[in-house]
């Protein structure tokens, strides 16, 4: 699926970086020996994963705004990445409410600046990371696949909406055949140093920690949880691929099979159990929103078949990799060591199921 002799001195380039993925990703590149250059705007949370495992010594990290359209381009530009991956975003739907004009302006016109760099530094792929929400929610009773039809009621589902229309656009106008432009479309992801407001997982360690009862606003949606390596591997996997052979353009899905596609009643459950004494969660019922999706799958059959792309972590390993990372964190360790190792025992997992594969 990844292959390490690919990504060693390879230059990439990466927004947001400074965010909850976009640092599990300078990690699983730095580890993989990829000369990456980060532009993102300061971490969005204090704490910030990124400060607390000190990513900023193991990338060439810029600081920037990807709506500065000339600071953005000066910046790749320096860079002259063989890839780049775009992660910036506004990625909450709940702060996509509060701030809808932001949220577009930064998922779409933040993207298209990415797209124009790209065409003007002429890179070898570019990956556009969306989301699951893309779908239009009215569903075929099934999970979504590539070519399904697009909508988004809330704000921050639309603007990604629009994100993908605009890297289709872009894709077909200016960029190909030069440049192999895909979009990456994850499932629910989580993972240790998420610390973000008005997300299910840091929302209950700040509950855990302080000894309060975590309240949940819609326990009975389904959504396809996925550890953060997951996706990832899934986006360098593709890139990979694009580099090599523009068939790989367009859109993908990476989202886990049917035992991960749990409601959140199911996550709260083997959370608190795993966090142990003092945690504990009810229904809120004055949160719910009338447009949160009360179901999110993806089929992801495109990149098992064409990738070799699986989640390597069950559902229960998933939960028990985040809040013991959390717990150990709690008790001292160091996030930098924590990443580095579930990053490596990952790896092995993917280069095992590679080799049972023949």
């Amino acid at each position: 699926m990844i292959s390490p002799d690919f990504w060693r001195g390879r230059r990439v380039f990466l927004t947001g970086h400074t965010g909850f993925k976009g640092t599990w990703a300078c990690a699983l590149l730095a580890h993989l020996g990829a000369d990456v250059t980060g532009f993102a705007l300061d971490p969005p949370t204090s704490p910030a994963l990124f400060d607390m495992a000190n990513m900023g010594s193991r990338v060439r990290d810029l600081r920037g705004d990807v709506c500065d359209a000339a600071d953005l381009a000066g910046a790749m530009s320096k860079a002259s990445p063989d890839i780049v991956i775009h992660m910036a975003a506004q990625s909450l739907v709940r702060a996509s409410y509060a701030a809808p004009v932001e949220t577009w302006r930064v998922n779409v016109m933040g993207t298209l600046n990415v797209l124009e760099a790209a065409r003007a530094c002429t890179p070898r792929a570019v990956i556009v990371v969306t989301t699951d929400k893309v779908y239009d929610q009215r569903g075929a009773g099934r999970p979504f696949r590539e070519d399904d039809p697009l909508g988004g009621h809330d704000p921050y589902a639309s603007s990604k909406t629009a994100a993908e229309i605009a890297t289709a656009s872009w894709r077909d106008s200016f960029l190909a055949p030069s440049i192999t432009v895909a979009s990456a479309r994850a499932g629910n992801v989580i993972g240790g140093g998420d610390y973000a407001a008005n997300r299910i997982v840091p929302d209950a360690i700040r509950a855990f920690q302080a000894g309060e009862m975590l309240e949940v606003r819609n326990p009975s949606a389904i959504r396809p949880w996925q550890h953060v390596l997951e996706p990832l591997a899934g986006y360098l996997a593709l890139a990979e691929r694009a580099c090599h052979d523009p068939a790989y353009a367009g859109a993908w899905n990476f989202g886990p099979g049917a035992a991960h596609e749990q409601d959140v009643a199911t996550l709260v459950h083997e959370a608190c159990a795993l966090w142990g004494a003092g945690a504990g969660w009810r229904r809120d019922p004055h949160t719910q929103h009338a447009h949160e999706a009360p179901e999110l799958r993806l089929d992801a059959g495109k990149a098992r078949e064409r990738m070799a792309w699986t989640c390597q972590l069950g559902f229960r390993e998933t939960i028990e990799w985040t809040i013991g990372f959390y717990r150990d964190v709690a008790r001292g360790a160091d996030a930098g060591a924590l990443m580095q190792a579930q990053i490596a025992t990952y790896l092995e997992r993917v280069e095992a199921s590679e080799c049972a594969s023949f």
